[in-house]
């Protein structure tokens, strides 16, 4: 389930820091958001689809060392991500 472009382009405009911005971690972590609710959407159907299920997984780690290494350097910015997002932290 990869994410529409359209869709793309406003979840980086959303979360971007300063114009042009796709690699700060915050565009990144959301990015990932997306695509994990994308995903357990898809798993939810499709039951025995085993991987995906491991794609997903890999996603929620990587997102969580993202999270991680956000909390570590700059935990404001970490704490109005995870409000923004709706994540449980």
């Amino acid at each position: 389930m990869p994410i529409l472009s359209d869709r793309k382009a406003e979840i980086i405009k959303e979360y971007a820091t300063e114009a042009g911005d796709t690699g700060s971690p915050e565009v990144q972590v959301a990015l990932l958001t997306e695509h994990i609710l994308n995903l357990t959407e898809h798993l939810k159907v499709h039951r025995k689809d085993y991987t995906s299920r491991r794609g997903l997984l890999m996603m929620v780690g990587a997102r969580a060392k993202l999270l991680r290494y956000l909390r570590l350097r700059q935990p404001a910015r970490y704490q109005a991500l995870i409000a923004r997002l709706g994540l449980r932290r």
